[in-house]
């Protein structure tokens, strides 16, 4: 890098974050990433106990051609680096009445699967497919790369979301395809899988269907941290400087324009451009000073609804369990009654719906021979209920052991080992999350596109913002999708004034 450069700087190192260095580093700035943890990675950091290995965030992987985008900027190949292994099943419903579902692979097999539970809705899932496709050519195609910070935007595309029938929830569009309350279940869980409520998710995230039957779901052999250690590499092999473990304080602002940050040691670093990978309430709340936040952006931090908390256990076992895929969703007694519990009165429920992840039925690296590894996900109110973590915590993982004791996992208790969990109250510690929100604010319509925080900071200029609470949401195709469309605000380096 030469002396003259311009500087761009990028707080937080999530798939956000990275990706928007990558982008920046290409377009001829000398880049800087600065993270608080310990690891790249953001939420997707990785734990080791005796011997056995959890990723920490997201496990599913799905659009990989978002990750080739990233080492074909710099004339690499995903493949050279990464191994991404394709899953079938995608996921295995479980219910409470012990029948199961598996969902992916072809077309024909999930139709066969269909068949079994009610097989009027085989018709009912291809409509449902159908017009999914046309979301997803709409949403994800021609409007997920770009910015919502022009109101008119927003109000020229009305009549394309009213085709879609955006105005519907992930419920109601489902519901009017299938008639099996197990299958609408199944295909409304999609909304979760970003922090959403499937009763009040716009159904704008139907689109997922069509994403996940187009491109895959997968798993990169070594977890996803293999995947943040690859850009990781990709980075330092593009002279992107790293800074771990360090913490920053407050984005200065002079006169309008973003032009560095105050660390936690008071230190201070000059730039021309600032990303934030940050949780963006976070940011406008914390990191910079409330005179210099945007009315717009005022407003959207008081309305803001956020998405639920997550409540994470991982562990081992000492015997493998053959019979459990990959990836299972083992769903409670109750369903809407849960989720409004959750999102609603922001109480724990008696009852819980889990997402088990079981990375050696992949790749055995993940325990030492003969064992597994689990990582257990249970949907929980975030830190806007009234409850004491310290307390229940162990109430609650001693309820889901029991549970998956009798059921998928037989003799768990006997074999369980190397346990430790994750709250909301850790969530919001570690990663700086709002309420601490899985998955910053939620997913409806009144907080989407022009709604959401602005990829382009609001009232500030050379301020880009990237991650789940921007446009065009969470998920790591949407964290991706976040970055692409900061390059396409950003001029490049040689443009820049």
């Amino acid at each position: 890098m030469t002396g003259n450069a311009k500087q761009a700087i990028v707080i937080g190192s999530g798939f956000g974050g990275i990706a928007s260095a990558l982008r920046l580093r290409a377009k001829g700035y000398a880049v800087k990433v600065i993270d608080r943890s310990p690891m790249l990675g953001g939420r997707a950091q990785v734990f080791t106990r005796n011997g056995f290995k959890h990723d920490a965030g997201p496990t599913v992987i799905t659009a990989p051609f978002l990750l080739e985008e990233l080492f074909a900027l710099y004339q690499e190949k995903l493949e050279d680096h990464i191994k991404l292994i394709p899953l079938t099943p995608w996921y295995r419903f479980y219910f409470s009445d012990k029948t199961t579902f598996d969902y992916g692979g072809s077309l024909e097999q999930t139709l066969s699967e269909i068949e079994k539970i009610e097989p009027k809705d085989k018709a009912g899932y291809l409509n449902l497919l159908s017009h999914s496709k046309n979301i997803f050519d709409i949403a994800f195609t021609q409007l997920s790369s770009i910015s919502f910070h022009r109101f008119l935007l927003m109000l020229s595309l009305i009549p394309k979301l009213i085709v879609l029938r955006s105005y519907e929830t992930v419920w109601d569009c489902v519901s009017r395809h299938l008639i099996s309350p197990k299958l609408r279940q199944a295909f409304s869980i999609q909304p979760l899988l970003v922090g959403g409520n499937p009763f009040s998710t716009t159904s704008i995230y139907g689109l997922i269907h069509y994403l996940e039957r187009a491109y895959g779901v997968f798993f990169a052999m070594g977890g996803t941290s293999a995947i943040v250690n690859a850009l990781k590499n990709l980075m330092e092999r593009n002279k992107i400087e790293i800074f771990l473990n360090t913490t920053v304080k407050k984005i200065i602002i002079d006169d309008g324009k973003a032009t560095g940050l105050v660390l936690d040691d008071g230190s201070k670093i000059n730039a021309d451009i600032i990303v934030s990978n940050a949780d963006a309430a976070y940011l406008y709340q914390n990191m910079i000073d409330s005179d210099q936040v945007a009315v717009s952006s005022k407003l959207k931090l008081k309305l803001a609804h956020y998405s639920m908390g997550l409540f994470v256990i991982y562990f081992g076992t000492t015997k493998q369990y053959p019979d459990v895929v990959h990836h299972t969703i083992w769903l409670g007694k109750t369903y809407k009654e849960l989720l409004k519990n959750i999102f609603d009165k922001k109480i724990l429920s008696d009852d819980f719906s889990l997402y088990i992840h079981r990375p050696t039925a992949t790749d055995p690296s993940f325990a030492p021979a003969g064992c597994d590894s689990f990582y257990v996900l249970c949907p929980v109110p975030n830190l806007k209920a009234n409850i004491d973590w310290s307390i229940e915590g162990e109430t609650l993982k001693n309820k889901i052991i029991e549970a998956l004791d009798q059921s998928i996992l037989p003799d768990l208790k006997k074999h369980i080992t190397a346990d430790f969990f994750m709250t909301p109250s850790d969530f919001q510690t570690q990663y700086l999350s709002m309420h601490g929100a899985g998955f910053s604010i939620a997913p409806l319509f009144r907080q989407s596109a022009w709604f959401r925080f602005h990829n382009k900071a609001e009232g500030i200029k050379n301020l880009y913002i990237t991650g789940a609470g921007t446009h065009p949401g969470a998920g790591l195709p949407g964290v991706l999708c976040s970055a692409k469309v900061i390059d396409q605000l950003i001029p490049s380096a040689a443009d820049f004034k």
